[in-house]
């Protein structure tokens, strides 16, 4: 009689929770942090963290359910929380990784056509450099490109490294920026974005005391880079630094657009424009779904999505939000909470 009514118990609860999902537009994907996506061939993967696990799960019907996560590779003493996680991107090939373990190394790894994971070389060509654990992944075709703060001159400075065969094989390491103040920020991610030939960096400076987002681009394929500009307007004179940094992307067109957080409000900017506001949070990324933006951050303990309308939407409780567009018309949320993955699907129509 017991061990029947712990079963009607259990029932309930599992009926309760799915229920209280489906209200949120979320589902729990597993426990793990500091979720990454990738969307290629109709085909949704998350990688994420756990403990020394890199760890993935895949969807074939556009998020609505996921495959049982499985290892990419165990890394001892894997960096994932706080910004720091691994990164996946797609490519002609499959997908790319690339994850850095506390000692401040950087591993990579990828896809074969069978699908199975293969471990690539250190991308960080000097030992132990990017002490930080902030890096960024971004793809076009067999064009990847990896960014990340680098200490190797006892100074932060944004470092990239290239492959040009699906991140099977990287270049030697190039410096992108250093700052004439010795540093950039020090905590902050950089982000990097990739379309053709043309790669966009963004990252949090450090001049004359001010911590404000600069955008520097290369138009050869992250062979050579041109000069930094600040993004926006205004400044943010600090002292500390806000572990933040922000989001990109390249347009079909070329153009590309940012997002960013200074104090406390969140922005949008188009590089040699004034920044718009477009709401109070942290923690903002960005992609593009059929030519229109879509935001996420975090507000209050929440993720909000703001949709091109303005609209903004609630998935959950949470914060280190990722989004990608998987259509023209739908985007894929993930975040994590309390140590698990959470994902969310939404579709734009579905909201105007």
């Amino acid at each position: 009689m017991k061990l029947n009514i712990l079963i009607v118990f259990s029932i309930s609860i599992v009926i309760a929770c799915s229920q209280a999902d489906k209200e949120n537009k979320s589902i729990v994907l597993a426990d793990g942090q500091m979720p990454a996506l990738a969307f290629n061939n109709s085909t949704t993967t998350v990688v994420y963290g756990h403990a020394d696990s890199i760890l993935y799960t895949t969807s074939a019907d556009e998020g609505n359910s996921f495959s049982k996560p499985a290892l990419v590779s165990l890394l001892p003493d894997l960096a994932a929380s706080h910004s720091r996680g691994p990164q996946i991107t797609t490519t002609n090939n499959g997908l790319a990784i690339i994850a850095c373990n506390n000692e401040g190394d950087i591993f990579s790894y990828h896809t074969d056509p069978s699908g199975k994971w293969t471990q690539g070389p250190r991308i960080n060509d000097a030992d132990t450099v990017a002490k930080e654990g902030l890096m960024s992944l971004a793809a076009d075709g067999n064009n990847v490109f990896a960014v990340w703060l680098d200490l190797r001159t006892g100074n932060n400075q944004i470092y990239g490294a290239r492959s040009t065969d699906g991140g099977v094989s990287w270049s030697k390491n190039m410096l992108i920026y250093a700052s004439p103040d010795t540093t950039v920020c020090e905590c902050c991610k950089p982000s990097v974005a990739v379309k053709g030939n043309n790669v966009s960096v963004m990252f949090r400076n450090w001049l004359n005391q001010k911590r404000d987002l600069y955008l520097i681009q290369s138009t050869d394929g992250g062979n050579s880079f041109g000069q930094a500009q600040k993004l926006g307007n205004g400044s943010w004179a600090l002292k500390g630094c806000p572990m933040d940094g922000g989001g990109l992307v390249i347009k079909d067109d070329g153009s590309v657009e940012t997002t960013w957080r200074r104090e406390k409000t969140i922005y949008s900017c188009i590089p040699g424009q004034a920044e718009k506001e477009m709401g109070k949070g942290k923690g903002v990324t960005m992609t593009n779904v059929g030519g229109q933006n879509v935001y996420a951050w975090t507000e209050d303990g929440n993720v909000v999505c703001v949709l091109p309308n303005g609209k903004k939407q609630v998935p959950g409780k949470g914060m280190m939000p990722a989004v990608k567009a998987i259509g023209n018309d739908k985007f894929i949320c993930v975040w994590e909470n309390n140590k698990q993955v959470h994902s969310a699907v939404m579709s734009l129509s579905s909201y105007y």
